[in-house]
């Protein structure tokens, strides 16, 4: 087995972080996060054989921020935390029942766009568990 040695942090080279590089037709115009195939049960449906019985409901969410909501430094303090954003979805659906699927998107998209610093949304919700034929049905609504 051979040896081998990493140098202490403070020995190694750092490159130099250019900055000013970037021309500006190149400048980001969007800026975006994303929750993506969060798989959720959730008690939904119309039918008898639905109602009580939590299915698989899949969600999308992609949330458009302004320049001053999206992080210009690598510092936590200035980022949006997904863990809050799908803790929210949880608690906002937990032991609640739903005919539909656009009264989720709805209320998942009006939580969402509440938000500080949210210039656009799109909320999709799938079920894809319906038909052996198909990957899944489903909506979307957006601000775009």
């Amino acid at each position: 087995m051979t040896d081998v040695s990493v140098p202490a942090v403070d020995s190694l080279v750092r490159e130099p972080v250019l900055t000013g590089m970037v021309p500006a037709a190149l400048t980001p115009k969007t800026r975006k996060i994303m929750l993506e195939d969060f798989d959720v049960p959730v008690d939904i449906g119309f039918h008898a054989f639905e109602i009580g019985t939590p299915q698989r409901l899949r969600l999308n969410i992609e949330v458009w921020l302004s320049a001053a909501a999206f992080p210009d430094t690598d510092t936590v303090a200035q980022a949006w935390d997904y863990d809050v954003l799908r803790t929210s979805v949880l608690v906002l659906l937990a032991g609640r029942r739903f005919n539909l699927q656009e009264t989720v998107a709805h209320e998942v998209y009006a939580m969402v766009a509440a938000r500080h610093g949210v210039t656009g949304v799109r909320v999709s919700t799938r079920k894809p568990d319906i038909y052996a034929d198909c990957a899944a049905v489903g909506v979307e609504i957006s601000s775009f």
